[in-house]
């Protein structure tokens, strides 16, 4: 007797076991485990692009302008500078016999190249680029001899999307890189340069180094400049050219028409 009692002892034991190790939700705590790694590996990655930008800013910082650093370039080796009148436009048909290579001021078209972070695939008219400069942009340019694959990755990163700034080739460039904005230009050989992002924080928008502050940057559009079909680039030609187009030397000279833009100035 007292072993039947045994025995039904054991298979009620038994039963609980089992019913006991099939209530365990393995399935569940393998998931929340999942999410919880899942969670800190995203929160450390933040954390740690965080610091990354934290880091990169202070970096910068000394080349952010303010009244009492108006021009940080000066902070940075190899800038060089030059002075130029604000105002002096040419006619679409006519060339500016630039003195530097690429220009970085002087006259230039009456309608300014679009600057939103446009990266031009082709090189494109030097004189609606330097408009582009008289509004605040910074504009880079590049030997496509030379400046290709991850190089060319890294300016359209810096460029692609980022208001007051172009990235175009320019044939002939005799360095791989060149940096310009109005009045400055700074050339390397090295995409990863941090010179690059230094120029960009001293000189995109400085209201102290360009003339026309506040002046747009943004498509014009009605035929008048298209990032999708800009002018093409025409190398630099002598001041003495004559090839049927009116070169005008650099500070305006004959064929200009000295004159304020006469397009918006508001906006991007």
């Amino acid at each position: 007797m007292a072993s039947g009692k045994t025995s039904k002892a054991n298979r009620r034991n038994s039963r609980t076991s089992v019913v006991a190790q099939k209530s365990t939700p393995w399935g569940l705590i393998a998931g929340v485990l999942v999410v919880v790694l899942f969670a800190g590996a995203v929160f450390g990655y933040a954390v740690l692009r965080g610091n990354e930008n934290s880091a990169a800013q202070e970096l910068l910082a000394p080349y952010v302008p303010s009244d009492t650093n108006r021009d940080p370039s000066t902070q940075i080796p190899g800038v060089v500078t030059a002075t130029y009148q604000a105002g002096q436009h040419v006619q679409p048909n006519q060339q500016v016999a630039y003195t530097h290579s690429p220009p970085y001021g002087g006259a230039h078209d009456g309608y300014w190249a679009t600057c939103v972070g446009t990266v031009y695939p082709e090189p494109v008219r030097q004189e609606n680029l330097v408009h582009s400069m008289e509004h605040g942009a910074v504009w880079i340019a590049y030997n496509p001899d030379q400046v290709s694959g991850a190089a060319l990755d890294t300016l359209r990163a810096k460029v692609d999307g980022q208001p007051y700034t172009a990235l175009s080739p320019y044939p002939g460039l005799d360095q791989p890189i060149s940096l310009q904005s109005w009045g400055h230009q700074l050339k390397l050989s090295d995409a990863n340069d941090p010179r690059v992002d230094q120029f960009i924080t001293a000189l995109r928008r400085n209201q102290y180094q360009y003339p026309e502050v506040g002046a747009s940057c943004s498509e014009i559009g009605q035929g008048l400049f298209s990032a999708a079909n800009p002018p093409p680039f025409a190398p630099t030609p002598p001041a003495s050219a004559v090839n049927g187009t009116t070169v005008v030397d650099e500070q305006g000279g004959a064929g200009t028409t000295p004159a304020t833009d006469e397009m918006p100035t508001s906006g991007q």
